[in-house]
This record gives structure tokens, sequence and C-alpha cells, in this order.
């Protein structure tokens, strides 16, 4: 048992990307937070800007971004890529390109443009191998944005964004990615993929809790991002409350407009904190060494059917398979009940096992699957 994650002794948790459970010392942070605040209420509020601004750090040097000021923290990515839809100044005939796999988050905010004359292009992969290609073709002159995964949630496709980020500069199109399925288990580097947005919730692979999410903003695109809100907090000199003649602030903030969530930013900043100090390389090793796992392992059991890609440069942190002549939805109630923590995803089980996941721990998972299929 890894010292960061002391999960009931009978629990396998192969659900990070749903909701991750905090490690140890995310815990420890928020009740130390909870008890200054019963005791002492906000009178180390400094103590706690500090903390916003270590996490604003931290998160840009895991995206290697440009600098702290191309980050805004957001409520979740549904927020962060409203705040895309509804900022860019749509014309009549523009069209936004996507896959048909995309998790709704990054389906039904484009699809809402439709009422401005937006058309939502729907891409469907014809396989795992190059699914890049659907999504280039699909582009025209009138593409004004490609949105895309860097994970897709139910089959764990892990996209070519550095492919898709030169086709997109070569036409003039703009490049979104939501990236909640490999921000905290694998590399992103915004600067070099030249992505204009990057949206991720820290409550999976980042090991944080659900309300909050970081909105990466190329400096360039900033003010070509109309606000549709406004408060006391997304202007320039947020302290001066007496302050008539407000300017909206020239960075990332902007699209905060209010009391940033406190209790949040504690805790997603010791979880990455917690990241840091693990390295990314481990991580990515590890989460790619579990998958391996499965795909050489799941074999043990009869009539399965693997649904997530196979070749390693396509593989991320999830890992799904369909049972044939299977009630799926009674399977998973049975893996649940064994305490196997899982999801029904894609047509399938996904299991989606993070660093600290052992060996033996898969392999009674596929020993508990085994037996719930029989």
């Amino acid at each position: 048992m890894h010292p960061q994650f002391p999960q009931d002794p009978d629990l396998i948790y192969l659900n990070h990307a749903a909701v991750s459970p905090w490690p140890k010392c995310t815990c420890e942070a928020v009740r130390q937070f909870a008890r200054e605040n019963m005791q002492q209420g906000a009178s180390r509020y400094p103590n706690w800007i500090q903390k916003e601004k270590q996490l604003r750090e931290r998160l840009c040097r895991l995206l290697n971004a440009e600098s702290p000021a191309t980050i805004a923290l957001q409520k979740n990515t549904s927020e962060a890529l409203s705040a895309i839809a509804y900022g860019l100044d749509w014309k009549q005939g523009d069209n936004v390109v996507l896959a048909e796999q995309e998790f709704p988050s990054n389906r039904i905010v484009w699809e809402s443009l439709q009422r401005l004359g937006v058309e939502t292009r729907l891409v469907q992969f014809p396989d795992y191998e190059n699914p890049e290609v659907a999504l280039i073709a699909a582009m025209d002159r009138n593409t004004r944005l490609l949105t895309t995964s860097s994970v897709h949630y139910a089959s764990g496709l892990r996209m070519d964004l550095q492919r898709l980020s030169a086709a997109c500069k070569k036409q003039g199109v703009l490049f979104c990615v939501d990236a909640i399925q490999s921000l905290g288990a694998f590399d992103l580097d915004v600067r070099g993929l030249e992505a204009d947005f990057v949206v991720a919730d820290g409550h999976k692979w980042l090991l944080g809790p659900e309300g909050l999410a970081v909105f990466y903003c190329r400096p360039e695109r900033l003010n070509e991002l109309k606000l549709n809100q406004y408060g006391w907090h997304m202007v320039q000199n947020a302290g001066d409350f007496d302050l008539s003649d407000w300017q909206v602030a020239r960075d990332a903030k902007r699209f905060e407009c209010g009391s940033p969530n406190m209790l949040g930013i504690v805790a997603l900043e010791s979880s990455l904190a917690l990241i840091e100090e693990t390295g990314l390389s481990n991580i990515s090793n590890n989460i790619s060494r579990n998958i391996s796992y499965l795909i050489d392992n799941i074999n043990i059991i009869k009539n399965i059917q693997i649904c997530s890609p196979v070749a390693t440069e396509r593989r991320a942190g999830i890992f799904t398979f369909h049972v044939k002549n299977i009630d799926h939805t009674a399977l998973h109630r049975s893996l649940m009940a064994n305490k196997v923590i899982c999801a029904q995803r894609g047509g399938g089980i996904r299991f989606s096992p993070h660093f600290y996941n052992t060996h033996e721990q898969l392999g009674q998972a596929l020993n508990i699957l085994k037996s719930a299929i029989q």
C-alpha cells in the first residue's frame, strides 16, 4: 500500500478517470485549513493568497506555460470551455470540428452555438490508427476551431496533439484541448504544442477535489475572448474596493469573476505538490506499466474484447473491455459490490489505475472479474 493512499485494504480503486480519491497529504491539508478557519477565521488570508499563487505556479510548471499569468482557475472544465465558446466572435457559417466520441462537456457547449449559426461537425473515427486524419479532413476554410480531448474518456485513445496542432496552425484554426484525462498522468507542454486553449478539471488524474479546474489561455488569445461574467475579482486592481475607474485584468484572472475557491485551492495545491515530488515521468511510467499488465493478463478471461487501443503510442491510463454475452450493467454492479471501483463506459467496463496501484491489485481485480463472469 502506498503511504499517500491508505485506502480500505479490501478496496481496489480503478476509477481515476472518473473521480480520484485524495492522497493523505491533501486530506491533511484540508483538515489543517478547516481547523484554521474554525479557530482564526480569515485572519491569515494573506497566507491563503500565497497558497493560491503557489497553485498557479505549480500548474504553470505542469503545463510548461509561459507564466502563471496565463492560468485561470475555474469551477470545472465546462465553465472553462464555455468561456472560450461564448468569448469568441463567431460569424454565420463558422464551424467547429470535434470527434463524436467526446465527453458531453466538450460537445454540448459547441452544439449550443448552433443558434448563432455555428455548425458543429462531429467526426467518427474509423479506427485507432490515424484518428487525426478524420478530424483534419473535416476542416475547411470556415473552420474556426478544432477541439479534442487529449485522451478519450471511454476508449482511452490518446490523440497525437502535435499533429493536430500543426494542421490547425497551417489552416489558421484555433486549437483547443480538453486535457482532463491526461493532465497529471502524462506530459503536456502547451508551449511546445502551441495550443490556444487547454482546460482540465482537478478531480481525476490530478488527484484533487471537484469544483476546481485549470484554464490555460495562450497570451495572444486573451484579448480575442470577450467576457460574459464580471465581478470584483477579475479587475486589474482587485484589492482596491474604492476604485471606480476599474479595468479588466490584463492576465487570465479576467476569467475569474468572483471569490476564489480557497478550500479547493488548498487541496489541489497539495495534490500537485505530491505529483511534483513523485515526478511526472515516474507517474507516467507506472501508469503505462499498469495498462500493459492489464493488456497482457486479461486473457485469463474468456470472451473478452479489449475496447482500448493496444499500440503503445495510443495508450493512456484507461483500459476498457467488453465481455461477450454479458449484461454489463449487472457486471459493473458485481464488481463494485466486490470493491473493485470502476466505471461502465464505452459499451463495456473501464478500469483506470493511477501510478500507486500495484500489479497485485490489478491481478486481484482480474480474478474478481473472472469470478463475476462465471
